[in-house]
């Protein structure tokens, strides 16, 4: 089993819908068997690069409900084991913090990929990081095993760049336009940040579905021959 979820490191939301997804996925028999990997999303792309208060960035879109909005989302990424500190959280565009991700999925692997995801939410929603930086990327690569050398040189040049907006006009294609977004297998997709049991509940009906089909497969081939 396949699965992709798009997000945007500046999104919540994603934060904790990652979090409660890979939860259910440590509960799922052979887990092993599932490849998760991240694809690019971006909330804004119109966000410069330099980086300016979140909560000024978001005034605008919520007005006086902003202040309920952010505690509310706090309160629910806690109770997850996540520190969302607004009033240090940044917002800036997040276009080279994609084209990292897809670096590490490239070089290193999901397993990388997936540990530099949750390096680049909790540098910033708990940190406060600004996560356009590339000096800061490097070395957040670096920490997930990639070589900080080649990093700092990808940043500083324009590759991947454009493979990045490919995809997330693929993912626009597909007719994702909220993250975070989970595709299974290519074929059945799930919004939002859900509750881990449902998470689970969706991991165990596709595995089922590929037992039965496996196993069918297998009955329709007798005596070297197989069935059509």
């Amino acid at each position: 089993m396949k699965v992709e979820i798009y997000s945007d490191v500046a999104c919540p939301w994603c934060y904790v819908g990652e979090r409660r997804f890979f939860r259910a996925l440590d509960a799922l028999p052979q887990a092993d068997r599932v490849e998760v990997v991240f694809r690019p999303y971006q909330l804004d792309p119109s966000l410069p690069e330099t980086p300016r208060p979140l909560a000024e960035s978001l005034e605008a879109k919520f007005g006086p409900r902003l202040e309920a909005t952010l505690r509310h989302t706090a309160a629910v990424a806690k109770q997850e084991g996540l520190d969302l500190r607004f009033d240090r959280a940044l917002a800036v565009n997040t276009l080279a913090a994609h084209r990292l991700l897809r670096l590490a999925l490239e070089e290193a692997g999901p397993e990388a990929q997936r540990a530099l995801a949750d390096r680049l939410f909790a540098a910033h929603f708990t940190d406060g990081a600004n996560i356009a930086d590339p000096a800061l990327l490097a070395d957040l690569a670096a920490e997930v095993g990639l070589d900080r050398g080649r990093t700092a040189a990808y940043l500083a040049s324009d590759e991947g760049t454009d493979e990045v907006r490919a995809e997330i006009a693929h993912a626009q294609r597909l007719g994702i336009r909220a993250v975070p977004t989970f595709v299974f297998d290519g074929r059945y997709a799930v919004q939002g940040a859900q509750p881990t049991s449902t998470f689970l509940q969706v991991l165990e009906a596709i595995q089922q579905e590929a037992a039965a089909s496996a196993e069918a497969a297998t009955e329709a081939c007798v005596d070297g021959a197989c069935a059509v």
